[in-house]
């Protein structure tokens, strides 16, 4: 399953990669707005003419990808982050950020949604998150890490009236280490600010679904 958010840039990034991983090609280059990721098939400005980006894979023995995500994982029940795995990154990534969102849950203006968890300077060496990733701004191995309400995973909490949310996991594979911190701005500046820092340094994309609604009225 596929499904292709209208509003959020970063999130048709997502689904024109997904599609290009079902047809088994890249698209052709299109234009990039400044402070926007890179598109497919395009070299990245101010990065370091790598290539194009691509495909990666994101999994999880959680739940299916486009399926239900299960009660423990969001707020209806443990809260817990869930276990993530990637494989198939380019060449000369020096670090990985993960976004999680909402884009069935547009705030402000309508042109953002609900930040779930965004990590940041996630090693290179790294493959894998375990589950329930601890509360804290820097992570032991120096990810940094907020949601719209602190730093840590917040759950999927779609209310249990009207159709079940899409929680879009993003995972990019980047050619440098970002220089925002964790703390010190709003989660919407922060987002906005790791978002621009990217630009241009986009080497590998994946991305994952899952559905959710609560059982019970809040």
């Amino acid at each position: 399953m596929r499904w292709l958010p209208s509003t959020i840039a970063i999130a048709v990034l997502c689904s024109t990669l997904a599609t290009a991983q079902q047809r088994g090609q890249v698209p052709a280059p299109q234009p990039t707005a400044p402070g926007s990721p890179v598109q497919p098939g395009q070299r990245g400005g101010g990065g370091r003419g790598r290539g194009s980006v691509q495909v990666m894979t994101l999994t999880s023995t959680a739940w299916p990808d486009g399926g239900q995500i299960p009660a423990r994982h969001t707020q209806e029940g443990d809260d817990a982050s869930p276990p993530l795995a990637w494989s198939g990154a380019p060449e000369g990534v020096a670090s990985y950020v993960l976004l999680v969102h909402d884009p069935d849950a547009l705030i402000g203006s309508g042109t953002d949604d609900m930040l779930h968890w965004l990590v940041w300077n996630i090693p290179a060496s790294v493959t894998s998150f375990h589950e329930q990733a601890p509360s804290m701004s820097q992570l032991p191995d120096g990810s940094r890490q907020i949601s719209a309400t602190g730093p840590y995973y917040r759950g999927p909490g779609a209310p249990a009236l009207g159709p079940a949310h899409h929680y879009l996991f993003e995972l990019f594979a980047l050619d440098t280490m970002l220089d925002v911190p964790a703390v010190g701005a709003s989660p919407p500046n922060t987002r906005a600010a790791v978002i621009a820092a990217m630009a241009g340094h986009i080497r590998g994309k994946a991305s994952y679904v899952g559905l959710f609604k609560r059982h019970r009225p809040d």
